[in-house]
C-alpha cells in the first residue's frame, strides 16, 4: 500500500512537471461584459448594459514559441434588452433580447509577445477565436423565442504581469441570428438579431 501510494505521487508530480515544462496551466477569471443587440430593423434599438462573467481556464503555450492557446469555461450573464409594449397599456410588453444566463465556451489562438528587458514584469498579447454561448434560460414568450446556441468571434489584446496575473478586454462579433421564432411583432415577423458585446476580464494563471 505505502508503495503504490508513493507510485501515485511520483505519477502526479510527474504530470505536473510535464505540464508545466509543456506550458499548460490553470488559471481563474472574472470581470464584466457590455452587450449590444443588433437588430436588422430599425424599429428596433436596445440599450447596451453591463453584465458580469466569471470561470476557469486552461492556457498552453508552444515551448519556445510566442504562440498558444487558451479555452475558458465561464458563467456570463448579459443584461442588454429591449422592451416593446404590444399594446397601449403598458402593462403588456414584450421584453426582447438573446437572453441572460449563458454558459460560454471561448477558445482562442493567442500570441505572446516577448521583450528581453521587461518579459519578467509584463507581457503583452493577443488573441482571437470563437466563442459558443449556452443560453441557460428558457423561452417564456409565445411571441419571442431566441436559440440556446449563440456564436460569436472574440479579437482582443491582454497584458500579463510578473507571468501570473492577465487583464485582457475583447469583442465578440455575433455570427449566428440568434432569433428562433417571432410572431405579430409590430406587424413584422421578418427580425434577425445578433448579440455583439465587449468583455473585460481579469485573471490568475497558476
Amino acid at each position: 500500500m505505502k508503495n503504490l501510494k508513493r507510485l501515485l505521487v511520483a505519477v502526479v508530480a510527474l504530470t505536473v512537471c510535464f505540464c508545466a515544462d509543456a506550458g499548460l496551466r490553470f488559471g481563474v477569471k472574472a470581470g464584466v461584459n457590455v452587450d449590444h443587440l443588433s437588430f436588422n430593423k430599425k424599429l428596433l434599438d436596445a440599450d447596451n448594459r453591463m453584465g458580469f462573467t466569471g470561470g476557469v481556464m486552461l492556457e498552453y503555450m508552444i515551448p519556445v514559441f510566442p504562440l498558444g492557446f487558451d479555452l475558458s469555461l465561464m458563467y456570463t450573464r448579459m443584461n442588454a434588452r429591449e422592451e416593446i409594449y404590444e399594446s397601449s397599456d403598458e402593462g403588456s410588453k414584450i421584453e426582447l433580447g438573446p437572453g441572460k444566463n449563458f454558459i460560454e465556451l471561448p477558445l482562442n489562438v493567442k500570441y505572446k509577445f516577448s521583450f528581453p528587458i521587461i518579459e519578467s514584469i509584463v507581457k503583452p498579447y493577443v488573441y482571437t477565436g470563437p466563442s459558443f454561448a449556452l443560453k441557460l434560460d428558457k423561452n417564456t414568450s409565445e411571441y419571442w423565442k431566441t436559440k440556446t446556441c449563440q456564436v460569436a468571434w472574440n479579437v482582443g489584446i491582454g497584458f500579463e504581469f510578473v507571468k501570473h496575473l492577465q487583464l485582457q478586454a475583447s469583442y465578440g462579433f455575433g455570427i449566428n441570428n440568434v432569433v428562433k421564432h417571432v410572431s405579430d411583432l409590430n406587424a413584422d415577423g421578418n427580425i434577425k438579431l445578433r448579440n455583439n458585446y465587449w468583455t473585460v476580464t481579469l485573471g490568475w494563471m497558476f
